[in-house]
């Protein structure tokens, strides 16, 4: 919420408009007084790393009252404010539009008692209202995500990482209830992130003698030779009845039945705490500056507004529709029709929920055990450098494929590995903590398979491989298109190939996010913040940071728009001396202006932002032009961002492409083993007949493809067809979705922003896609998908 607070502030400044706090939320402004004060630039610093809301928040009896709002009127009339940017849940949005909606009738009754004149009722006859919506429970029907949602899913998944560690030790059943009064999203991701056992949610209740199945479901992964039990609850859990399903209660059921030694953790509101993640500064920053965007662009028979986010575009919404939208969600959940509340969430939602019951349990006498002859022989191998999900990712598959029947082999330390033949069969228990894994268990290098084709070949056959499923950055990307362009010489590559992208670069073609690049962000903006601190305490001092990403700037440019960088060097837009003059006299101008009581700054560049001006020289420079005050320093983060326990969005990204990918690379090779009637069929002397191929065959192009998250929807895309969208020199994909974010550092940092006074050199580009109320009803009354998001 800190990150939305100052993105609004500042942005207002650079759009000549002034900006006003309102401290404690509505009782604010009914006390009105010094709980309204104008923000200046400063008056927002630091407000990016810290957690909770800086400008406070109270629940307001006075303001449901309408004597209340209209004493609110009068404050926000008395101190010139025309719009309102409201950051909180659904009642909260709901209390502005209100306001708005009474506002003609409060200020009338106001100059008619005299408290306002004439002149002041013209000039404020209309009042704007901008929500956005900060709610750890991600419980807005029409946003794929809410801002605070991301961070509390990271406490959880910390506190649930650590309490795995004493359930291992003394093989402990937990039962860990979470947030979440209408909304599982927080309990599902926690369960998938975490590798849960069981699930209880609000929107999709347990069949009637649900404690018998958790309870043969749980037995039957002890049995296999898992150590511990864990359960996840929402708070909002309910049985079929509406019978409220408590974390004691299950507590209760595994002690009883099973004997284990069981214990509850409430997390209750360390989950509200903490600073906040990339995603939720990033999101909440992007939202901040559409919101002012926003206001701007209204007139006032604009309907009041909510700032989202669909297919992974900042969305403005009518507030209305989606709060009732949201509303409908419980009201579904109160009235039992279930399958209505699990519609009003997002298709990822259910696709989620599916798929994590198909993985979380060993299911040895599973239903879900396909007739021997679709069963299939699939490869994982990892290639490239080492990124956070890899091992999720691979855990995902191997579960989803040994309980469906599938013989799963892991292939060891890269494509040299496979050329050696360093192969085996994965089982149950060798992939159970694979879910927290950083790095890669499996072992990755760079190596292409072209450097011993045929050894290739001859170990994919040796061992009936059916299927390959590559884990890997742009290595990766190059060795399934390069095995895919020899198929005409290797019969044995003539199976389905799914690539799924792992890359802390996130340069991988066809997807807008690889695994391990939101890890690498949180490794870098916790590294920010570290450094900013030091940077605080000398008062004049500057850090120049190095970041990884190669010929990409989408590292720099995410995390330095949430780390709050002065400003970023990345590939796409070079380094200059033009630039660096630039930038070195905003800084003068900033430490000349804050003589004594400067605050830390710091600057990222990409590691190949230039061939020139390296992390280095660029240090060098600012520091020779300071004019004596400020100094600068390097810190260079390097393969930290590799390292390290994967971000709760990595792992739920992992899970989900692993579980499509295995679905796609079934149904491809189901396809590929219909042997047609060749008997009539005249074929040419030197080609075999079909018959006479591995029992699954196909050398058709789209066979061969990349999983990718375009927006919120997983896409399979053949590699072949993005070869044209591909620059293979510079290793990156041609088209930069992430280039709207780069005009809003050097805006919030101040670079060519009068302060003082207001007003911006640069223009800012809104990236906000406008939707309608029939825009919602067709994306989740008809469930059609909206051009406009494409």
């Amino acid at each position: 919420m800190n990150a939305c607070v100052r993105a609004v502030v500042r942005m207002s400044i650079a759009r000549s408009c002034r900006p006003f706090l309102v401290y404690e939320g509505y009782q604010g402004l009914v006390d009105g007084g010094d709980k309204i004060r104008e923000a200046g630039w400063s008056d927002v610093s630091g407000f990016l790393t810290l957690g909770g809301t800086m400008i406070g928040t109270a629940r307001c009896a006075a303001f449901r009252e309408i004597e209340g709002r209209r004493t609110g009127v009068l404050n926000l009339i008395k101190h010139g404010i025309d719009a309102l940017v409201v950051i909180g849940g659904d009642g909260s949005l709901t209390g502005a539009d209100r306001l708005r909606a009474e506002w003609p009738d409060h200020v009338a009754a106001l100059e008619r008692d005299g408290r306002i004149g004439r002149a002041e009722a013209n000039k404020y006859s209309s009042l704007m209202i901008v929500g956005m919506v900060g709610s750890i429970d991600n419980d807005l029907a029409s946003t794929d995500m809410t801002i605070g949602a991301c961070s509390a899913l990271e406490r959880i998944c910390e506190s649930v990482d650590a309490i795995l560690s004493t359930a291992t030790s003394h093989q402990r059943a937990f039962v860990v209830e979470v947030m979440g009064r209408h909304c599982g999203w927080l309990a599902l991701n926690a369960a998938i992130s975490t590798g849960a056992d069981y699930l209880f949610i609000p929107e999709a209740p347990p069949k009637n003698g649900w404690e018998d199945a958790m309870c043969a479901t749980l037995k039957a992964s002890r049995d296999a030779g898992k150590r511990t039990s864990l359960v996840i609850v929402a708070e909002g859990a309910v049985d079929r009845q509406l019978r409220p399903i408590r974390a004691n209660e299950v507590r209760d059921i595994l002690a009883t039945r099973l004997g284990y030694d069981t214990r509850v953790t409430i997390l209750g509101h360390v989950q509200r705490g903490g600073a906040p993640a990339h995603f939720d500064r990033f999101l909440g920053t992007m939202q901040g500056a559409e919101a002012v965007e926003a206001i701007l662009r209204a007139t006032p028979s604009t309907p009041s507004l909510v700032i989202g986010m669909l297919e992974n575009k900042i969305t403005t919404q009518p507030l209305k529709e989606a709060i009732e939208l949201t509303g409908q969600v419980a009201q579904a959940i109160e009235s039992c029709n279930f399958d209505r509340a699990m519609a009003l969430r997002s298709a990822s939602f259910a696709k989620q929920l599916t798929s994590y019951k198909e993985i979380a349990n060993f299911n040895p006498d599973s239903k879900m055990k396909l007739p021997h002859e679709q069963r299939l022989r699939i490869a994982i191998v990892h290639a490239g450098a080492p990124a956070g999900g890899m091992n999720t990712a691979t855990r995902s598959a191997v579960r989803l494929c040994i309980n469906r029947g599938h013989t799963v082999l892991g292939v060891h330390n890269g494509f040299p590995g496979l050329m050696r033949g360093e192969i085996s069969e994965l089982d149950w228990l060798t992939v159970d903590g694979w879910t927290i894994a950083g790095g890669s268990r499996l072992g990755t290098n760079r190596d292409q398979p072209g450097l011993q084709m045929g050894a290739v070949a001859y170990q994919m056959q040796k061992h009936n491989v059916q299927a390959l499923m590559v884990v890997g950055g742009f290595e990766a990307f190059t060795a399934v298109l390069e095995l895919g362009r020899n198929r005409s010489q290797y019969p044995a590559f003539c199976i389905p190939m799914v690539l799924v992208p792992a890359t802390v670069s996130n340069n991988v073609p066809g997807t807008e996010f690889s695994l391990g690049a939101d890890t690498a962000a949180n490794v870098i903006v916790r590294s920010t913040d570290m450094i900013k601190q030091s940077a605080s305490s000398n008062r004049r001092r500057v850090f120049v940071i190095e970041v990884q990403g190669g010929n990409c700037g989408f590292l720099a440019v995410t995390a330095g728009l949430s780390g709050g960088s002065t400003t970023v060097y990345t590939p796409e837009e070079g380094v200059d001396l033009t630039r660096l003059q630039r930038d070195i006299a905003h800084l003068r101008a900033r430490y000349i202006k804050e003589l004594g009581r400067s605050e830390g700054r710091v600057t990222l560049c990409n590691e190949n932002a230039s061939k020139i001006y390296s992390t280095e020289m660029i240090a060098s420079i600012y520091e020779a032009e300071s004019g004596g005050f400020y100094g600068a320093r390097t810190s260079v983060l390097g393969h930290l961002q590799q390292g390290g326990t994967p971000s709760p969005l990595d792992r739920c990204r992992a899970n989900t492409m692993a579980v499509d990918s295995v679905n796609w690379l079934q149904a491809r090779c189901w396809d590929a083993m219909h042997v047609p009637n060749e008997e009539n069929v005249r074929l040419p002397s030197d080609q075999l007949k079909r018959k006479y191929f591995p029992r699954v065959y196909t050398d058709a192009p789209q066979s061969a493809t990349v999983i990718g998250v375009i927006g919120s929807e997983v896409r399979f895309t053949p590699i072949a067809d993005l070869v044209v969208h591909t620059d293979f020199a510079r290793r990156v994909p041609r088209t930069i979705w992430w280039e709207a974010s780069r005009q809003l550092i050097d805006i919030l940092s101040g670079v060519g922003v009068d302060i003082e006074k207001g007003g911006c050199v640069s223009e800012y580009k809104s990236c906000a896609i406008d939707l309608t109320a029939d825009d919602l009803m067709r994306l989740y009354g008809q469930h059609r998908r909206l051009s406009k998001l494409s």
